[in-house]
C-alpha cells in the first residue's frame, strides 16, 4: 500500500496512532521535521532511504533542523559514503559511528518512526508512543558510546537553535511546559524533550541550573 502524505497524522492532537507501510515517500516525511532527526543506518553506503545520508538532510540542516546520525565504523572509509558523511557533517549534522548499528531507523521530532517494512519492501511509519519511546532510547544508548566523527561537535558542545535559546530563556523566567508549547507552536511533549535534550548537551541535574549554564555558555537570547 502507498501512503499520501496528507493522511499522514501530524500532531499529538490525531486521533488513534497508526502504522503505514509506504513503497515511497520516505523523503516527504523528512521535509516535515521541524525539530530533529535521529539515524540509526546499518549500511555502508548511500543507497535507499535508510542509508546515513540523503539529499533531503541537507536540505533540513540549511533550514535549522538538528540532525544525529548513527552508522557503523565501516562507514568512515567506505569509497561511495564516507565524503558524503564529511559533508553531512560540515552541513551541521552531528555524526557518530560504532561497530555494529543494533537497529534501523529514522525518529522525526520525537514523535513519528519510520522503519524498514515487513519483507524489505518500502518503509513502515509508526506513531504508537510506546514504538516511539522504545526506539528514542535505544538510540540515545547507542549514541552515548558511539565515536564522534572528525569535525562533528564533541559531546555536549553543540550550540542550540533559535528555538532553543527562546525554551532556555523561558525557563530562566519559570515558565511552565505548558506555556512554552503555546509560545512555541508545540505539543508539550515536544517541550519536554527539548528540555531534556538541553539538561543533557549542559550536563544539567535541573532545569535551574540548566538556565544558569545556558548563560555561562552565552546559550540565551542576546547573548
Amino acid at each position: 500500500m502507498t501512503a499520501v502524505f496528507p493522511d499522514f497524522p501530524e500532531g499529538p492532537a490525531d486521533p488513534a496512532p497508526r502504522l503505514t507501510t509506504v513503497s515511497t515517500g520516505v523523503d516527504g516525511l523528512l521535509a516535515c521535521a521541524a525539530q530533529e532527526v535521529l539515524v540509526l543506518s546499518d549500511q555502508a553506503t548511500a543507497a535507499g532511504p535508510f542509508g546515513p545520508v540523503r539529499r533531503i538532510d541537507h536540505w533540513n540542516l540549511r533550514r535549522g533542523v538538528r540532525y544525529r546520525v548513527v552508522a557503523p565504523d565501516s562507514a568512515r572509509t567506505a569509497p561511495g559514503l564516507a565524503p558524503r558523511l564529511g559533508g553531512l557533517v560540515a552541513a551541521g549534522a552531528d555524526t557518530r559511528t560504532v561497530p555494529e548499528v543494533p537497529a534501523v531507523a529514522l525518529v522525526v521530532d520525537g514523535s513519528v518512526v519510520v522503519v524498514p517494512a515487513e519483507g524489505g519492501v518500502g518503509a513502515a511509519v509508526v506513531r504508537l508512543p510506546g514504538v516511539v519511546t522504545a526506539l528514542t532510547a535505544l538510540f540515545e544508548r547507542v549514541w552515548a558510546g558511539a565515536v564522534p566523527l572528525p569535525g562533528s561537535p564533541l559531546p555536549g558542545s553543540a550550540k542550540p537553535g533559535a528555538r532553543e535559546r527562546e525554551l532556555l530563556a523561558m525557563l530562566t523566567d519559570g515558565c511552565t511546559d505548558e506555556a512554552a508549547a503555546v509560545r512555541l507552536g508545540v505539543s508539550v511533549r515536544t517541550v519536554r524533550r527539548m528540555v531534556s535534550d538541553l539538561m543533557r548537551r549542559l550536563g544539567a541535574r535541573s532545569r535551574f541550573q540548566a538556565g544558569a549554564k545556558a548563560a555561562e555558555r552565552g546559550w540565551l537570547p542576546g547573548d
